[in-house]
């Protein structure tokens, strides 16, 4: 059994998520507003999520990933949401705050 935690949405956790969809759309189908700008294309880095636990239980990064940490619009503990899916066991994130939208509570 996994979760997803996100600690700045006051501890919202996310049980038994899909493991075959990429965080962004688990986030979606969960009723979680979420930040993303291209779709879920990998062609920005608006959904990005900061890892702060479980980063070996997600696939490794994604081209697009690696081209956006190399123009250094990604940092090493941050992921794009639509590029990424969970393997296995749990996950905790946080949304940073350049992704934070107007109308949600976060809990910082």
């Amino acid at each position: 059994m996994a979760s997803i935690v996100i600690r700045n949405l006051s501890e919202k956790t996310i049980q038994n998520p899909t493991l075959s969809k990429p965080l962004l759309w688990i986030f979606l189908e969960s009723g979680i507003d979420w930040m993303h700008a291209c779709g879920g294309k990998g062609r920005c880095t608006t959904c990005k999520a900061v890892i702060l636990k479980g980063g070996e239980n997600l696939i490794p990064k994604t081209p697009a990933e690696l081209r956006y940490e190399s123009q250094q619009q990604l940092a090493a503990n941050e992921r794009l949401c639509c590029q990424t899916k969970l393997t296995k066991g749990d996950l905790e994130v946080e949304v940073p705050e350049q992704s934070k939208l107007p109308h949600m509570k976060y809990s910082d």
